[in-house]
């Protein structure tokens, strides 16, 4: 008996131990894709790549267009945001105010930067036949617009990832350490996290990615009903800010998201639909 309870104990003090280590070691953090696959991404390259979809998203525009878009992004600036650059460039494609881009204040916002960048993108004949270098130089006009291309692997393997590849993006962290350190409340902010999306997504309406945006009337829930084909854009999006927001549960198509330190992937969920996406 007492050989039992030692080994109850044992086992007990063991799973402690185990989750206590689990939770120590395991580094805060978003990936796009799975295995040996995935591509690891810290929290502001997953907010702006799923900022950056929902741009291309919202104006119809092809995948290349997105691989090209994340190629200099990650060229020009690692995918960060930074507010400074070489002379006078500043946000995620290091676009120059004095070249006509817009304000530096304009170009630190990510939505902004995105569609500066598809503008000039889709003025390029043939950009989605070019190489991804050459598509990129002549937006860019950088020095060595050759660099574009170590990076046009993986920034289509972005552009699946973020707006077809279903439950492709995920995030893991301890969502009130995680608003501590942001800087935000972690209380749930539905009205904050529509605004968001409206910024990347456009305005919700018929026709567009984001169809309709709803609260439940005891503010724990809201429900986002998109379109077919953009769905998984706009979830991504959601889990990617989801932070930001105090969203800790993203539903969507048969799986659910649920923000935690040892959460990495989406799980299955018959329950959750096709045609809208659940945040709580």
């Amino acid at each position: 008996m007492i050989a039992v309870l030692l080994a109850v104990g044992g086992f007990a003090a063991y799973k402690a131990y185990q989750h206590y280590v689990v939770q120590l070691l395991t580094v805060p953090g978003c990936q796009a894709g799975t295995g040996n696959n995935a591509i690891p991404l810290d929290f502001g390259q997953a907010a702006d790549a799923a900022t950056i979809a929902g741009v291309a998203v919202r104006q119809g525009l092809p995948r290349q267009a997105l691989a090209i878009a994340y190629a200099t992004a990650l060229q020009e600036a690692k995918l960060e945001n930074p507010s400074n650059g070489d002379l006078d460039s500043v946000g995620i494609f290091q676009q120059r105010p004095s070249e006509g881009w817009g304000s530096a204040t304009q170009l630190q916002d990510p939505a902004y930067a995105a569609t500066a960048f598809f503008n000039a993108l889709v003025k390029v004949p043939n950009y989605t036949t070019l190489p991804v270098y050459q598509a990129a130089q002549d937006v860019q006009r950088s020095a060595d617009g050759y660099a574009y291309e170590q990076y046009a692997q993986t920034g289509a393997a972005l552009g699946a990832y973020f707006t077809a590849t279903p439950h492709a993006v995920t995030c893991w962290y301890n969502p009130a350490t995680q608003a501590s350190d942001l800087g935000v409340s972690a209380k749930l902010d539905l009205k904050a996290a529509g605004s968001g999306l409206t910024d990347a997504f456009g305005q919700p309406g018929a026709g567009q990615a984001v169809r309709a945006i709803s609260t439940a009337r005891t503010g724990a829930s809201g429900t986002f009903k998109v379109a077919a084909g953009s769905g998984w854009a706009v979830a991504n999006w959601l889990v990617a800010n989801a932070g930001d927001y105090g969203i800790t549960q993203v539903r969507y198509s048969g799986y659910q998201w649920t923000a935690g330190l040892t959460e990495t992937s989406w799980q299955s969920d018959s329950t959750a639909g096709a045609g809208s996406i659940v945040a709580s």
